[in-house]
């Protein structure tokens, strides 16, 4: 009889064990309602702890938005976004709170929702959705100057705002900044809404997780160790690769790819040059010894009417190594076929075989590899990527080569640990030098003799 109910109870664990796989690796992000009106959500909308909210659930919970009489609804769109985010920047800076506007609006509105998690499937489609539900006239603004925003009431309004990205990898600082820096966004705007009379309604969510999660399958197989982790980090899209006839001469990848003109236009370019590859890249050229990665853009922002953007790199003999390397020269930004703009590039080279990665490159001090400003014009631009990874050399089977990191193998904590040692290491030693000097009583005195008399020379 045990047997019986084992053999049964298989196939059922079996697919519980699926199931359970399968709704823990699903990639979430949060999503928030807020609304000058009082919108009649639904208690079942209070989701219990670790569900996920799949796109038809998130279709009946944005009914209240539709119906409503202010027809005015604002997105905000930020590029990665978990919920751990709230809690993790606001309690780990102090008095530091980089959402303390979309707190405070969430507090202070007539109408309020937080869902913890919503599947990622369901974000990635919802401007297509929300542009089927009603006949919105659509405004996107893509260069956060929102300062003088003008919404006509006589019809329904959907705004769109594609928030600055966050900086990927492992600069906190960097990314509160840009946090923070969407936060003051959202105030400024909601607050210039307010004073014109508009009723209006907001949802602010991302495209996807800032934070993954442990995957399942990793801790199965690791399962007798107590802490099991491993950073899911594979290619959202392709790279872009460039051919010079039948084979591929360049290929070119960034998680984040964006710029900045005058402190004020921001320019996010990973979507049109990855995703939908909406770029111009005719001009590039290719050849054993300078190749030209050439990206040309037909109005990325309101303001700019082309913009293109060269990577010039060499491929050189060099004799103290015995060996080919390529090397990223400079970049050039040319605005309107007039304004030039041109980078010197420091520390981006690898072996001719080689591709190049690098975390983060751009124009600040902070990152391992810069882009320094030649020109007065160069001044004016600021430039951030991040997880960039480009050959123009020696590409074989469309696929990037084996990766050069700009990162060195002494890093600062591998040199902090090395002279930590040494320091160490010094006090051993000289503790066994003053232990081994030390003599002991080569003569005693006998209580039932003359007292032993010690000359001061020994």
């Amino acid at each position: 009889m045990p047997q019986l109910c084992s053999a049964a109870l298989a196939p059922l664990l079996c697919t519980l064990a699926v199931l359970l796989k399968m709704s823990l690796s699903v990639d979430h992000v949060p999503m928030l309602f807020w609304s000058a009106q009082r919108l009649q959500w639904n208690p079942d909308t209070a989701v219990h702890e670790g569900h996920i909210v799949s796109a038809q659930e998130l279709t009946e919970i944005l009914q209240p938005v539709f119906t409503q009489s202010s027809r005015n609804l604002v997105l905000f769109l930020q590029d990665k976004l978990s919920i751990d985010d709230f809690t993790y920047f606001s309690e780990s800076y102090g008095n530091k709170n980089p959402f303390q506007n979309v707190q405070e609006s969430l507090q202070s509105s007539p109408s309020s929702l937080v869902l913890p998690a919503v599947d990622c499937e369901a974000t990635r489609y919802l401007l297509s959705f929300l542009q089927e539900s009603r006949d919105w006239k659509l405004t996107k603004i893509t260069n956060l100057n929102v300062s003088h925003l003008e919404v006509n009431t006589s019809k329904p309004n959907l705004v769109v705002i594609q928030l600055q990205p966050l900086v990927s990898g492992f600069n906190e600082i960097s990314t509160l900044e840009a946090i923070a820096e969407n936060d003051k966004i959202i105030g400024r705007l909601t607050m210039d809404l307010q004073e014109q009379g508009i009723h209006f309604s907001v949802i602010y969510t991302a495209v996807r997780p800032s934070r993954i999660s442990r995957r399942t399958d990793v801790v199965w197989k690791l399962r007798r160790q107590l802490m099991a982790t491993e950073e899911e980090d594979s290619l959202s899209y392709p790279p872009l690769n460039v051919t010079a006839g039948n084979d591929t001469c360049i290929l070119f990848y960034a998680r984040n790819f964006s710029l900045k003109a005058n402190n004020s236009v921001f320019i996010d370019l990973t979507n049109v040059t990855f995703v939908t590859q909406n770029v111009d890249v005719s001009s590039s050229e290719c050849s054993d010894t300078n190749t030209t990665l050439s990206l040309r853009y037909t109005k990325p922002v309101n303001g700019i009417s082309s913009l293109e953007i060269r990577f010039l790199m060499s491929n050189k003999f060099y004799g103290g190594s015995a060996r080919n390397w390529s090397t990223l020269d400079s970049v050039e930004i040319v605005q309107d076929g007039e304004k030039f703009a041109k980078f010197n590039v420091s520390v981006i080279s690898a072996p001719a075989e080689y591709s190049f990665h690098c975390q983060l490159v751009g124009t600040s001090n902070l990152y391992p590899a810069r882009l320094i400003p030649s020109n007065n014009e160069a001044k004016n631009w600021e430039v951030f990527i991040s997880s960039l990874q480009i050959q123009g050399f020696n590409v074989e089977n469309n696929q990037f080569s084996y990766a050069s990191d700009c990162t060195g193998f002494f890093t600062p904590g591998i040199w902090m640990g090395l002279v930590t040692s040494i320091v160490l290491l010094w006090i051993l030693a000289y503790g066994i030098h003053m232990i081994m000097q030390l003599t002991t009583n080569s003569r005693f005195d006998d209580p039932k003799g003359p007292a032993l008399s010690v000359p001061q020379t020994e």
